[in-house]
């Protein structure tokens, strides 16, 4: 028996490379109401089936600033630490960089190195429309840039040369053909 209350979370589909919304600036949420958190579960729960450590709205073609997170998981399945960012922004990143091969759901079975500040300070609203302030290091700081770029319509690829960013997408394009 279902219980009413309960509201059943989604497997969304995830917008890979090279489809043009990706590149789409995402709007700021107006409002957090009941559809702004099952926005949130439903990409909790395609982040972790995918498995990802993190996921921007628009990788599942909504384009709003919304970002899921949870870095904790990787090490420990029992150990979940997640956190949903709305409208999160960048209020201050170190001087200090570090490198860090990063993947992502939109581009499968790509990894680049990319250097980054090592430490960022984000503000963002929380599920429950509650102003935070967050200061990250090590994978979390990389991973909260790397979404966040998501809803600026930038992607990992950017970071490369033109030419390896042409290899990769041709790549994936061939590979979108063969599915």
């Amino acid at each position: 028996m279902a219980l009413a209350y309960v509201v059943p979370m989604s497997i969304l589909p995830i917008i890979t490379v090279p489809q043009p919304v990706l590149r789409e600036t995402s709007a700021p949420v107006e409002r957090v109401d009941d559809e702004t958190r099952q926005l949130i579960d439903d990409m909790f729960e395609t982040m972790y089936d995918a498995p990802g450590v993190g996921l921007a709205a628009i990788q599942v073609g909504v384009p709003l600033r919304v970002v899921v997170l949870d870095v904790g998981h990787r090490e420990d399945e029992d150990e979940k630490n997640p956190i949903a960012m709305i409208n999160p922004e960048i209020v201050q990143l170190s001087d200090t960089r570090r490198v860090y091969e990063e993947g992502c759901l939109s581009l499968p079975d790509v990894n680049i190195e990319i250097e980054r500040p090592s430490e960022a300070r984000v503000r963002y609203i929380d599920r429950e429309g509650r102003e935070q302030e967050i200061n990250a290091t090590g994978l979390l700081a990389t991973a909260m840039q790397h979404e966040i770029d998501h809803l600026d319509g930038k992607l990992i690829i950017d970071f490369l040369s033109k030419l390896r960013r042409e290899l990769v997408v041709r790549k994936l394009k061939k590979l979108a053909r063969q599915v």
